[in-house]
């Protein structure tokens, strides 16, 4: 999934917001009409769409009743049209923010990093190239998504609550299959070994999920 859609047919203005928010790591898309942004957003979603109102072909207020018809995803207007019913016209047809053109970039970046923060924040962890949403239970690597087991998933995401933090195999073991298991401590070595198959550059040297010897595993951003 896209972090961010920038509905915008003024190229310059897509381009230079598209590389400030690359710049913050977000993966970003653009689209220069409001048919192509619903053909993107529907192909692969976003969790952000920056929407600008004035466009070639559809405008940006019906792609905002559209995507409210099927979807909360956050809406973000930037416009040149400043009067008070443009305003109220995208509020109320469910847009989270209204920001007159022209903006200022930093306030603008401010913005976005507030609703991913308060929108996101809680469900989703990311360090580098790994992403993981503990609502849906999915985990990413570059925004593909990762192939786990149900304890491959909680292995990596109690790994990543801790990033940087050196946790036992005591521990680890505890927490993903309880003191009670029937399971022995080897099934945790397994299931690193399993993890680093699927989210390290190279499973034979990890650089994520790094064995401290003779205590345990730690995980560190890349």
């Amino acid at each position: 999934m896209t972090d961010i859609l920038i509905v915008e047919d003024n190229k310059e203005l897509a381009d230079l917001l598209c590389d400030f928010l690359r710049a913050e790591n977000y993966t970003v898309s653009i689209a220069d009409t409001g048919e192509k942004a619903l053909s993107l957003y529907e192909k692969y979603g976003a969790r952000l769409i920056v929407l600008d109102i004035m466009l070639p072909g559809i405008d940006g207020f019906a792609v905002c009743r559209k995507i409210r018809e099927e979807s909360n995803t956050p809406i973000l207007i930037v416009s040149a049209k400043t009067e008070k019913e443009d305003k109220l016209n995208g509020l109320v047809l469910g847009a989270d923010d209204y920001i007159e053109k022209p903006y200022d970039i930093d306030i603008m970046l401010a913005k976005i990093g507030g609703i991913f923060k308060r929108r996101y924040a809680l469900d989703e962890i990311t360090e580098g190239a790994i992403r993981i949403n503990k609502e849906s239970r999915m985990a990413y690597k570059d925004d593909v998504p990762l192939d786990l087991t149900a304890k491959e998933f909680d292995l990596l995401t109690l790994l990543m609550e801790n990033k940087g933090k050196t946790l036992s195999k005591e521990y680890l073991f505890g927490q993903i299959w309880g003191s009670d298991s029937f399971s022995e401590q080897q099934t945790l070595t397994v299931h690193i070994k399993w993890l680093r198959q699927k989210i390290e550059d190279d499973p034979k040297k990890p650089q994520r999920i790094q064995t401290v010897w003779g205590v345990g595993y730690k995980y560190e951003s890349v």
